[in-house]
């Protein structure tokens, strides 16, 4: 048992470092706190706590070894985030300055779904290089084979909730009416300045695969 004690407050503090530091999850959070408000910042920040699932999945079926092993697998997976990254950094890039009295999900091009903040939380996790990568070194060092599947899943499980929790607390820190008044005063070069950013993270899986 203090073995496996000891895996859980090695995965879970890597696990926080990795979270906190900033990458298209901190970005997204951020422009669907900014562009569409609290509700759906926090629907997607649930949505990227599910992501971490799809990780935690193939670490515990063993297909992390195959991504490991394989270099076009893990091409592919790369040029499949930077599509998805260059999507999001063009759809920021074309964000229109704010009306006096205008809303600012209209700035955003409309208040999405729940369901859809959802799946473009899930979607940024799921196609994150980064957190690929994370997995793939994180469960073969971290991890000892011999420890129960129950065991590793409860370690996912604990992934999973506090992912949820941080972009959650990103979301309300955000949304505040004092910090997101002054964001939005200058909003749509905020949201052209994320763009950047995820056409930036876009072009460094590019060239990463391509090198």
């Amino acid at each position: 048992m203090g073995t496996y004690w000891v895996e859980f407050l090695t995965v879970s503090a890597a696990h926080l470092l990795a979270v906190a530091s900033p990458g298209p999850d901190f970005a997204i959070v951020l422009r669907q706190s900014l562009a569409h408000g609290r509700r759906v910042a926090v629907w997607t920040s649930i949505g990227i706590g599910s992501g971490i699932s799809l990780h935690i999945a193939y670490s515990l079926l063993g297909m992390a070894l195959l991504l490991r092993g394989s270099a076009t697998a893990f091409g592919m997976l790369q040029y499949a985030g930077a599509a998805y990254l260059t999507w999001l950094g063009v759809q920021a890039l074309r964000s229109r300055p704010r009306q006096a009295g205008e809303p600012a999900a209209a700035v955003g091009g409309g208040l999405p779904s729940d369901r859809a903040a959802f799946v473009t939380g899930f979607l940024t996790n799921a196609l994150n290089p980064k957190a690929t990568l994370f997995f793939l070194a994180l469960f073969p060092v971290a991890v000892s084979p011999a420890t129960p599947k129950l065991v590793q899943a409860g370690y996912g499980l604990w992934m999973i909730l506090t992912t949820m929790g941080w972009f959650s607390l990103v979301s309300l820190l955000f949304t505040r009416p004092e910090v997101r008044n002054k964001f939005l005063r200058h909003g749509h070069w905020i949201d052209r300045a994320l763009g950047v950013i995820f056409l930036g993270f876009a072009a460094s899986l590019l060239f990463a695969n391509l090198g």
